[in-house]
Parts: C-alpha cells; structure tokens; sequence
C-alpha cells in the first residue's frame, strides 16, 4: 500500500523558495507535490507564475497552510516562527529555513511549547559530502579528535546571486554571513561531534546598520575545541569555505560545500574520489532532504535538523554577533 503524496506549501518566493519549487517541478520530486505558493511581494509571485506557471500562487499565508499538509517557510528569518505558530495551530507539519529565528528567547520558548512534526532545512544533513566525511570518522581516519577549524571568506557580501534580497541579508537585525552560512557549518560540527558551547568572540560591524565583515571566535563541540573565522574580502571567491577537523590519526575536511577531502602523508588533501561540484551535490542534498520532510511529516526516523539542534546554533551564532 502506497501513502498520499505530502502536500507541501511555500512561504516565501525568494533564492531558497525557488530553489524547492525548481526540484519539486522536475521528474525527482518523489511522493512531494507543490500546495501553492504565496509571497507578500507581489512582484516575486510575478517572477514564479512566469517560470512555473502551473504552481498555485494562494492570496495569504493562511491560504497556504489551509492548501498545505507540511509547510515550508522560507521566507525572511525574523518571519519564520510568526508563520510556524500559524501553520503549527492549523496542524500542519513544518520544514523552517534556518536560523530556527534571530530572537533567542522567542526560539527557545518555541522549541519548548512545539508539539509538531517539525525540522530545520541545513542541508548538511543529507549532503554527499557530510556522509563521506562520516564514514571516513568511523574508519578511524580522524582517531580522536583534537580541534575543528572553521573559516569562511567572501569577496562581496550578500554575494552575486543574493541581491535581490540584500536589504535584509546586509541588514544587522536579521541578516549577515554569521546567520546566513556560518550557521551552517556550525551545525555540521553539532552533528557530527555534540553540543556547541561558546566560549569567546568578536564580531566587527564597521559600517552602522549593516552586517558584520568580519568575525573570530572560540566555541567547542562535544568538548572538541573550535576555532572560527570569517572575513568579507581577503578573496576573489564569490564564496570560499573550509570545515577542517585534526585528530591523533589524521586530518579531513569538507572545502567550499561539497568536497570532501582527507590529508595524505605529505601534508596536501586528496579530494574523495566520489567528490562532486557544489551545483550538482546541492540538488542531490535537497532531494535528500526532501525525503526527509516525507519521512518527518509521517511521523518517521529522519536526517533533518531538529528544532533542538537548529536552536543550538541558534543560540552560539547569536552569541558571537552580539559579541
């Protein structure tokens, strides 16, 4: 006996929006259909219904949780718990973009009184990458871990492909590359080595109003010590990232998103024979985390973030812009 297919609806119109819709209208959706869509930016609903004409643009946000048996709010961060609680008292499952939200305590009393299917959307959590950096930790290749290094660069922030939401990713209420991608990495490190802890930081916000430019930070996961930096500028990458972890055995890391790598006798990395661009693995990621929604909305095991884990992160990327 087969099960329905998991009705889910968008709110939000924006990169990570589009990027759900343009999976879910290809031939890998799997048992997931698009509900609708709604956007309060009429002009974003306009540039949708030009590319998918065949998606369903509902006229509110409650239209869309009523259309809806999971719902995807991928909208602008300090939006997302106003429209999880809104989809969560309609009985909708939810798959929230990270951050989880930008006030702490409004998170953590969220994550408290939720009782609801619910996940976070780090891709990580299904990433080929990820999975090849776990098989190499069971293999011992790492041993015991000794110290992560996280560093993060860019040559512009919001990067090329972001402007059009640069308003609220240069802003420092809601945006900035701490929240936007080092949330991310972070939460790769409270997956594969336990809960993060900070212990000292600084942020730089040079220019008044707008997001951080640069960023250090000491924090550790599951005991591991952390070292993270990042900066905009000291590149010419649109977007350049490394998550290396030492241990008494050996050394790994996963480079610009998608490439896992292992340290050889000589010193350099070696990528993993199976690595893939970031274009390629990033699709493979979000059918796999769509799956996950499937498995999560019906009560399912699941790889997806938790509402526990994304507040964690939450909680230390916070920490470290207030420093």
């Amino acid at each position: 006996m087969t099960r329905d297919t998991l009705a889910l609806g968008i709110i939000g119109a924006g990169i990570m929006g589009e990027r759900m819709l343009g999976v879910l209208a290809g031939p890998d959706a799997g048992s997931v259909r698009v509900a609708g869509i709604w956007d309060p930016s009429e002009a974003a609903l306009a540039r949708i219904a030009a590319r998918y004409p065949a998606v369903p643009r509902l006229a509110d946000a409650d239209a869309l949780i009523a259309a809806s048996a999971c719902v995807y709010v991928a909208s602008p961060p300090a939006s997302h718990l106003g429209y999880a609680r809104r989809a969560a008292a309609a009985g909708r499952s939810l798959f929230l973009e990270k951050p989880l939200a930008v006030d702490v305590a409004e998170a953590r009393r969220f994550v408290d009184e939720a009782d609801i299917r619910g996940a976070v959307n780090f891709p990580f959590a299904a990433a080929p990458a990820v999975a090849r950096l776990v098989r190499w930790i069971a293999e011992s290749v790492v041993g015991t871990p000794r110290r992560l290094t996280i560093a993060v660069a860019f040559a512009h922030w919001p990067r090329p492909w972001q402007a059009d939401a640069a308003n609220w990713l240069d802003a420092r209420a809601e945006g900035g590359f701490t929240r936007e991608v080092v949330s991310h990495f972070l939460f790769l490190a409270r997956r594969l080595l336990g809960p993060l802890a900070s212990l000292e930081g600084h942020a730089d916000f040079p220019q008044a109003g707008r997001a951080e430019r640069a960023i250090e930070a000491t924090l550790s996961a599951g005991g591991v010590p952390v070292r993270l930096r990042g900066q905009v500028g000291g590149t010419d990458l649109a977007d350049h990232n490394t998550w290396t972890l030492e241990g008494d055995a050996g050394t790994i890391r996963l480079r610009d998103w998608s490439i896992a790598e292992r340290m050889g006798p000589d010193g350099h990395f070696v990528a993993a024979e199976d690595a893939l661009p970031n274009d390629r693995a990033r699709l493979i990621a979000l059918r796999g985390q769509l799956d996950g929604v499937v498995r999560m909305a019906h009560g399912e095991p699941h790889p997806l973030a938790t509402f526990a884990e994304a507040l964690n992160v939450q909680e230390i990327v916070e920490s470290l812009i207030a420093a």
